[in-house]
Formats: structure tokens, C-alpha cells, sequence
């Protein structure tokens, strides 16, 4: 998985690439939360664009980053969301909590 950051004006943008499956996930976890600790930002945006295939693992670091932006009395957004991760985050009822653009 490859993990590319943007901060700006209270918003930290990251962006990921590669598949997130269960070897990716607890790495990511990590990055993500190591970018939050420095950003402390007010907005957080994943963007999925270059995600290939993510399996369950997909949903554990988004309620991971869900959770820590609601304990900074943040937001999360998803965006560019392919249709297979879409699905996975559907079946689980993440769209429900987190907003999520095509």
C-alpha cells in the first residue's frame, strides 16, 4: 500500500494506492494514525482512487480513522471510491456513519 498526504487549512487528503487487504491494513492503521497525530486536522479525506482491491481489513481503517476524527470532534469523508470497495463498505453500513463521493 502506498500512502501519499496533503495538509492543508485544517484538512489533512490521503490518498491510498494498492490493494488494502489484511497485510496492508495494520501499516496503514499506523501511517494514518502518525499523520493525524501531526495534522491534528479538522477534516479528513481518504481518497480510494488508486485502491485495487480491498477486502474487510478496508473497514477497520476507516472506523479506525472514523473514530479518532470524532475524538478530535472532526470529519470523515471517502472519496473516489471504487465500485468492488463501495460494495464491501455497503454490506457493512459504513456509508450510514461516514460520507462517502463517487
Amino acid at each position: 500500500m502506498d500512502i501519499k498526504t496533503r495538509t492543508e487549512e485544517g484538512r489533512l487528503t490521503v490518498s491510498l494506492r494498492g490493494e488494502l487487504d489484511h497485510h496492508a491494513a495494520r501499516g496503514t492503521v499506523t501511517a494514518l494514525e502518525r499523520e493525524l497525530d501531526a495534522a491534528l486536522p479538522m477534516r479528513l479525506t481518504l481518497d480510494f482512487g488508486g485502491v485495487t482491491f480491498m477486502d474487510s481489513s478496508g473497514i477497520a481503517v476507516v472506523m479506525r480513522a472514523f473514530r479518532r476524527m470524532t475524538a478530535l470532534g472532526g470529519r470523515l469523508e471517502l472519496i473516489n471510491v471504487p465500485e468492488q470497495a463501495k460494495r464491501v463498505f455497503d454490506a457493512a453500513g459504513i456509508t450510514s456513519r461516514v460520507g462517502m463521493e463517487g
